[in-house]
């Protein structure tokens, strides 16, 4: 498909003990909902999906990269070996794995597909977008839609014979989706006419698939302004016959194609419903005005999908990182510095180098655990919905708690991460002859994706910390809270543990602070901090769970001999939480500091004090 070669590093010894030594996920297997997938067939999945992504994923991401997508008679055509990818991707049957057995599918828990998508993603960020839209849009055709549209999307669009999208964005409105102008007009056979445009559309056409089912955001004629007046489209780019099979083209066009810093690979675009005035839709489940509800089951399914692609990249990153510093070679070690005849050293020897290594390192398994925790979280909720409601409402309120982090954390440090491999590198980071310099540009849309990060932090201070009355913070606090008096006396974990306390308590002082704003009338305070404490809150839990990942691994080096690959594997959680919980945390700290001297500069500053332009 191509000469190029694979850049692309995954650890899957990590993948590993998150998944079964940190949080288990073998003790979901054959537990309703979920099939027969024990540890074994996890590990096989893992190792045959990283040969595919190092195969063919993997070699295309610079190609995509470099020849992007392009239009060509109104439709896109991708880069080269990217349909061939796809073919190949939907024959091994790797997207399935998580789809319910009546489409073909595995069942597996989420947990176990998050790091399969790790994968997928990592490898090719672009690439897997086209299935990641696809299968998001099934998944709430799935949820909302009736036995008849489940009956004609679905198969389709899991096998791969079809695509999909989600299309909210218009021009005028951006974020603010309530003041999105696409019309549904009624037809006398229950479908609607879809007049509007759509813009940053991602997948929004490819060249592999025969048809692409759009989930289009419009206003029925005569609905109420604002959000509660959306209402959600099937829209095909070709009209279904009744058996089934593709028929005329109904009236979507691509107006455009966006040029982007990064993704190039991913088409973008500007799509154009109605434009001839032939374009049909039909609602969503048959209900009019719930599009905003209905678009959150995909969206938030999509928020976390992006603190994945942030993970992903982040890792890789890191990994190709590491591998450079340790065989590049510059300068000589600091206890020689001033003898010219010195060996030149590798740089992973250099302190400051070492720094930035291990801050990679932290962050990058710090936002996979809190990825996979959210994961497991989710399997729980659904493993014991009938049989422990309650304990099931803790996990799925954990679920909620945590989607706003696992987005904007990860995708926060994916582009930091990225920054500082390319520091690492040196100049040669800088430059297309390695591969970190796209990962940097491919990332940054990542805090942007599915609500800007500070959307998130809205929705956390202004929705998620109060849901049920607090009980959902609380519970996690309550968690961590008890890790903390459990291993604080930890022989060599105990500082950090400690540290960890203190800013546990400084997170439940900026709570308060945050609930007093509210109530005292100071609400213009909130979205001001609200970033702030989103990494806070970000901070202390990913330090809980580093830290928890370090005590399995201080019990597990009892057991491991000397020599053995694991030693050093086990070795290095101790130090990536100690690092994390002696250089982050402070930092959570001093944000809670900030965020309680309330300084109101920003809101204060008059406009035209910014710049005397």
């Amino acid at each position: 498909m191509s000469q190029a070669i694979n850049r692309y590093k995954a650890d899957l010894r990590e993948l590993s003990f998150v998944l079964f030594e940190q949080f288990k996920v073998h003790e979901l297997s054959g537990r309703a909902p979920y099939s027969e997938m024990g540890e074994a067939e996890t590990k096989e999945i893992l190792k045959s999906t990283y040969k595919f992504v190092t195969d063919v994923l993997g070699p295309l991401n610079p190609v995509g990269d470099r020849v992007g997508c392009r239009l060509e008679n109104g439709r896109v055509v991708t880069a080269p070996g990217f349909k061939e990818a796809w073919t190949l991707l939907h024959e091994q049957g790797i997207k399935l794995l998580g789809v319910p057995s009546e489409y073909g599918g595995l069942n597996a828990p989420q947990s176990v597909v998050v790091a399969v998508e790790e994968l997928l993603s990592g490898a090719n960020t672009a690439f897997n977008m086209y299935p990641g839209l696809a299968f998001g849009a099934a998944e709430l055709i799935g949820l909302c839609g009736t036995d008849a549209q489940k009956q004609r999307y679905l198969q389709k669009i899991f096998s791969g014979t079809w695509g999909g999208t989600m299309c909210l964005t218009e021009s005028q409105a951006g974020s603010d989706v309530g003041m999105a102008k696409t019309r549904a007009a009624r037809n006398a056979d229950g479908t609607f006419n879809i007049t509007g445009n759509k813009i940053y559309i991602s997948s929004g056409d490819q060249d592999f698939t025969e048809n692409v089912i759009h989930l289009v955001l419009a206003r029925i004629d005569g609905a109420p302004p604002g959000t509660k007046g959306l209402s959600l489209f099937i829209v095909p780019r070709v009209r279904i016959n009744d058996d089934g099979s593709v028929g005329e083209d109904n009236d979507v066009a691509v107006a455009s194609l966006e040029h982007k810093m990064g993704i190039n690979g991913s088409s973008t675009c500007v799509l154009s419903f109605g434009e001839n005035g032939r374009c049909q839709g039909e609602l969503v489940g048959g209900v009019e005005n719930l599009g905003m509800p209905q678009m959150f089951k995909m969206m938030n399914g999509a928020r976390i999908g992006v603190g994945l692609q942030g993970v992903a990249l982040a890792s890789t990153a890191y990994l190709n990182a590491l591998d450079y510093a340790k065989d590049r070679k510059q300068g000589a070690s600091i206890t020689r510095w001033k003898d010219p005849t010195a060996p030149r050293a590798s740089i992973i020897e250099h302190a400051d180098v070492r720094r930035m290594l291990l801050e990679m390192k932290a962050k990058v398994e710090g936002s996979r655990a809190l990825l996979v925790k959210l994961a497991t979280h989710e399997d729980w909720s659904k493993v014991l919905h009938e049989s422990d409601p309650e304990k099931a409402a803790y996990h799925h309120g954990q679920v909620e708690l945590l989607t706003p982090l696992v987005k904007s954390y990860s995708s926060d440090q994916a582009f930091r991460v990225c920054e500082l491999a390319i520091q690492t590198y040196g100049g040669a980071g800088y430059t297309k002859d390695y591969p970190v310099e796209q990962y940097c540009r491919d990332s940054k849309i990542f805090s942007i994706y599915e609500g800007t990060n500070h959307i998130q932090a809205m929705d956390l201070v202004g929705r998620k910390l109060g849901q049920n009355g607090g009980m959902h913070t609380q519970q996690l606090q309550q968690d961590i809270s008890e890790f903390v008096a459990a291993n604080s006396a930890h022989p060599t974990l105990g500082d950090s543990v400690k540290i960890l306390g203190d800013a546990l308590e400084a997170l439940g002082g900026s709570v308060m602070r945050l609930l007093g704003w509210f109530q005292g009338g100071q609400i213009q305070m909130v979205p001001l901090v609200a970033n702030r404490f989103l990494e806070l809150m970000s901070e202390v839990v990913v330090g809980w769970l580093l830290l928890d990942a370090a005590r399995i691994a201080e019990e597990k080096l009892a057991d491991v001999a000397e020599g053995h690959p694991d030693r050093a594997f086990y070795t290095g959680k101790r130090y990536a939480a100690v690092f994390f919980a002696k250089n982050i945390l402070p930092g959570a700290i001093h944000k809670a500091q900030v965020l309680s001297d309330s300084d109101s500069s920003a809101i204060e500053i008059p406009d035209e004090a910014f710049a005397s332009l």
